[in-house]
């Protein structure tokens, strides 16, 4: 009998997949409130509107449906995100635009396309997981500069970069997750978007910025994206690869996104996708186009940001009261997106503490998930979206009286 571990590929061998999916496994117990995973409320969903748009591409297309279709994309996604991306002053065309199986698919195909074993990827700490393991399946090198209040540490970024000039070393890329940061919900501002263009210019590094809540904004004005800036102060830009999602403003199950970029990118990104799985299925592109011409999609998004900003002032409110100041904890705030980022006092494992809050019926992720290296331990990333708000009046309850019995 073969001993497969003898016979797996150099970078799977030492591989272990995704964390969070291995947490999840442990909230079976339906009287859990889970505030883990980054589901977006059913309660937003667009179910009437869904049917119908379903019933009239069956009723119209179901043979090229059933069938193998476009390996970019279908034609009409692509028309219908082009007018879309223009309300966010991004102009694209079809050769600047691939759609993905999901925002993680998305992910996957700009570590194929650029890194090599041992690549350097520059980072937040923390970031968002499903980057860290999607690079990791290159086998990349992460080095991270600390998140501040207004996003990424750009002078530390700088400062990282020249050091590893002197080592004769050069990082692949700078990956960031500039709206309502995954996981700690923090923007970035504009100035400091400006300052990582300057970066990526000075020493020819790309950006990866990743957009899934972008859309998802319930205070203040919305900051350029860092494509778009890239686009109006740089001639056209070139340098930014957008990733997007259509998981969390329509919804994960027809798991779509779409990647924007120079087109020698995507042209090989689009190689990379006739490798692995060929073709996204033309029903579930159909669906995300009619979402965007058919359903009123501005209206649903105001729908969608209204649901979870109440969700949010609920949340805040609860924290307040349960976590006053002598307790050690606190808390990031936001003005969009699905989370926040918990710190609890330096003593505490949240890796430890996720175990004991299981016994008081509640869930999160532990923080160490969200580093590429030297992991902090005493965060954990909390969601808000998904559990009702007297659920997460519970389950703030819940979780500081598991701090409390531990501290």
């Amino acid at each position: 009998m073969i001993n497969w571990k003898n016979w797996y590929a150099d970078n799977i061998k030492d591989y272990e997949g995704y964390p969070l999916g291995k947490t999840l496994k442990y909230l079976s117990d339906p009287n859990i409130i889970s505030l883990a995973g980054g589901l977006p409320s059913p309660e937003t969903f667009q179910i009437s509107e869904f049917r119908a748009a379903s019933d009239k591409i069956l009723a119209n297309d179901i043979h090229k449906i059933m069938q193998y279709s476009a390996i970019p994309g279908e034609q009409s996604l692509f028309d219908a995100l082009i007018v879309f991306l223009k309300r966010d002053n991004i102009h694209l065309e079809n050769q600047n635009i691939l759609i993905t199986t999901s925002g993680q698919h998305g992910l996957d195909l700009v570590g194929r396309a650029l890194l090599n074993t041992g690549d350097i990827v520059l980072v937040d700490r923390p970031t968002f997981a499903g980057a860290l393991v999607a690079f990791g399946l290159e086998k990349a090198s992460f080095i991270g500069v600390d998140i501040q209040q207004d996003g990424t540490n750009v002078e530390a970024l700088d400062e990282a970069i020249k050091q590893l000039k002197i080592e004769n070393k050069t990082p692949k890329l700078i990956y960031v997750v500039p709206d309502f940061q995954n996981p700690t919900g923090i923007t970035m501002s504009l100035e400091k978007r400006k300052q990582l263009l300057k970066i990526s210019y000075e020493y020819d590094i790309p950006i990866v910025e990743d957009s899934p809540y972008r859309d998802l904004r319930y205070y203040g004005k919305a900051i350029p994206s860092i494509f778009s800036l890239d686009q109006e102060l740089y001639e056209g830009g070139g340098n930014v690869i957008g990733v997007y999602t259509f998981s969390k403003i329509f919804c994960p199950g027809l798991r779509v996104g779409f990647n924007i970029g120079h087109p020698d990118v995507i042209k090989k990104m689009t190689n990379i996708k006739e490798g692995n799985i060929l073709n996204t299925p033309k029903y579930n592109q159909d669906l995300c186009t009619a979402s965007l011409t058919q359903m009123n999609f501005d209206a649903h998004l105001e729908k969608c940001k209204s649901y979870y900003k109440e969700k949010l002032e609920v949340f805040l409110e609860t924290m307040e009261k349960y976590f006053p100041k002598e307790s050690g904890v606190t808390w990031t705030t936001s003005e969009g997106g699905l989370f926040l980022w918990v710190t609890v006092p330096e003593h505490i494992d949240t890796a430890e503490l996720f175990f004991e809050a299981i016994k008081h019926k509640v869930a999160f992720v532990p923080g160490e998930q969200f580093y590429g290296e030297a992991p902090e331990k005493n965060h954990m990333r909390i969601n808000f979206s998904y559990s009702t708000k007297e659920q997460l009046k519970e389950a703030i309850k819940r979780l500081s009286a598991c701090i409390k019995s531990i501290a």
